[in-house]
């Protein structure tokens, strides 16, 4: 957890970024989610499967979702469509190696918040990650995302 200070001085803890991410290969997941532990950031879950990544989305309501185009049993549009139709409020992320302007244009349209190219924008979506959360707690005040559970420190 970070401590931050407001304008009083006082600290407040603000939780880390809870990350699903949806991916076939064990591999990518692996790597993602290295990264973002890295950068204190939490993987709230995991899923390999649309139909898996869907029900677990929807159940655990993480802040940001990190989405693959292609699974071997399905397509990543298939969870964005779904879990976006449930619960709007909930950002994607597509990170993917089909990067080509079709794939991209079809997923920024149908909501997805970015979308990354995994060999030349990998090292980004750190940074994306945090970008996209900021603006959904921003945009959606009253859902529980990280930075709207700012706690007074307590004392002992």
């Amino acid at each position: 957890m970070r401590r931050l200070r407001d304008s009083r001085g006082m600290q407040h803890s603000t939780p880390p970024i809870r990350v699903f991410l949806a991916d076939d290969s064990a591999l990518s997941r692996s790597r993602v989610a290295a990264m973002l532990l890295n950068q204190g950031m939490e993987i709230a879950g995991q899923a390999d499967t649309p139909e898996l990544a869907i029900s677990d989305i929807l159940a655990i309501r993480p802040d940001v979702v990190v989405l693959d185009v292609q699974f071997e049993r399905g397509t990543g549009m298939q969870v964005l469509q779904a879990v976006l139709k449930a619960a709007p409020g909930i950002p994607f992320i597509v990170l993917s190696n089909h990067a080509e302007p079709a794939y991209r244009t079809r997923y920024l349209a149908a909501g997805a918040a970015r979308f990354l190219d995994k060999h030349a924008e990998f090292y980004d979506l750190a940074g994306q990650v945090k970008a996209v959360a900021r603006l959904a707690q921003a945009q959606h005040p009253d859902q529980p995302v990280f930075s709207s559970q700012l706690k007074e420190p307590s004392c002992h």
